[in-house]
């Protein structure tokens, strides 16, 4: 199959392969997802091969607004509209109960609960609109692979497996939407991301924030709870303090190969990096360390591969609870220690 890349002119195009049961990839302000019609269970199946996803891992149901909710979940609360009002379109994604056979187990993992999302990204609201139909949408990568924020990383690992790539350019956000399930009696937080949990309970309260994993042998209720995430090719070593860094660039610098290092502007300018290192900038602050993330664990995969990489890590507060969850599961929980 020959994977065709779809510029925004030609949504037609990449709406009539959707309704044929076909994947294609598409932007959000996050990171791309593989897009299919979620009322086809067969197409939706194809997801699943494509990315090598286990199936019991559900899939967030991407949707134009609150309207196309109301087609398949549950009566909404006043919490769940209340949040839809405040942060859609956006990196919110919300967990409700559905009404029976609403979707396939393929889209819910089994549960009598899906996550729906808003996203804002113009281009793919209307590839949604176009197909007419809302689309199953997890990161348009190989599954546990770093999540892809440019079309060119979905090609990498996606080429000749699905139908095509609609090509907005980079994402916004660049690392995947907050997850809130709204079908527990307290709204609980299943994976941090773009909207910080101070921001959702200034809109309605309290809301749980502890409950980013899952045991053996539970279903998951939203992604990146069970399994193995944005891992690169090389192992990644996260590095807390600013006051470590000379004894991790000393560490590099006795390694045989190149060795990444991902970091903020000024740790960099601070710091004397060996030679056989080589830097990625995270910007200027935690905003653009998340949108950087991905981007420099592909830089490390695709344009200059490495043996090693060290990546600053922050406090797990605001954004930075967004970004921590993703690097330690990218590092595997791997910390420098001196």
């Amino acid at each position: 199959m020959e994977t065709k890349i779809f510029q925004p002119t030609e949504i037609a195009a990449a709406a009539a392969a959707i309704q044929a049961g076909q994947l294609v990839a598409f932007p959000t302000e996050t990171v791309y997802g593989l897009g299919a019609d979620a009322t086809n269970e067969a197409a939706v199946k194809q997801v699943y091969l494509a990315k090598g996803r286990p199936s019991d891992n559900p899939l967030i149901v991407h949707v134009t607004g609150e309207d196309t909710v109301k087609q398949y979940a549950q009566p909404l609360s006043d919490k769940a509209e209340a949040l839809i009002k405040a942060f859609w379109p956006g990196p919110l994604t919300l967990i409700f109960k559905l009404q029976p056979g609403a979707f396939s187990k393929a889209v819910t993992g089994g549960l009598d609960t899906a996550a729906f999302r808003n996203p804002a990204n113009q281009v793919t609201l209307d590839l949604i609109k176009a197909a007419g139909v809302p689309l199953v949408g997890p990161s348009a990568n190989t599954s546990g692979k770093p999540s892809p924020t440019l079309a060119k990383h979905v090609y990498h690992d996606l080429n000749g497996k699905i139908a095509g790539i609609l090509d907005d350019g980079p994402t916004k956000v660049g690392v995947e939407s907050t997850v809130l399930d709204m079908s527990t009696d307290i709204p609980t937080i299943l994976r941090p991301g773009g909207v910080t949990e101070e921001q959702l309970a200034a809109v309605i309260g309290p809301v749980q924030s502890n409950h980013h994993k899952v045991g053996k042998g539970e279903i998951p209720k939203a992604p990146g709870m069970k399994y193995k995430h944005y891992a690169p090719n090389a192992q990644v070593t996260i590095v807390d303090d600013e006051a470590d860094w000379p004894a991790a660039l000393a560490w590099a610098a006795q390694q045989s190969g190149t060795i990444g290092v991902m970091a903020l502007d000024h740790t960099l300018a601070n710091e004397t990096l060996p030679a056989n290192t080589e830097a990625f900038s995270l910007g200027a602050d935690m905003a653009s360390a998340s949108h950087r993330l991905f981007a420099g664990l592909r830089h490390f995969d695709l344009e200059s591969p490495v043996t090693g990489i060290l990546a600053q890590g922050f406090a797990a507060t605001g954004l930075g609870a967004a970004y921590m969850n993703r690097l330690n599961k990218s590092a595997g929980q791997q910390h420098f220690e001196k």
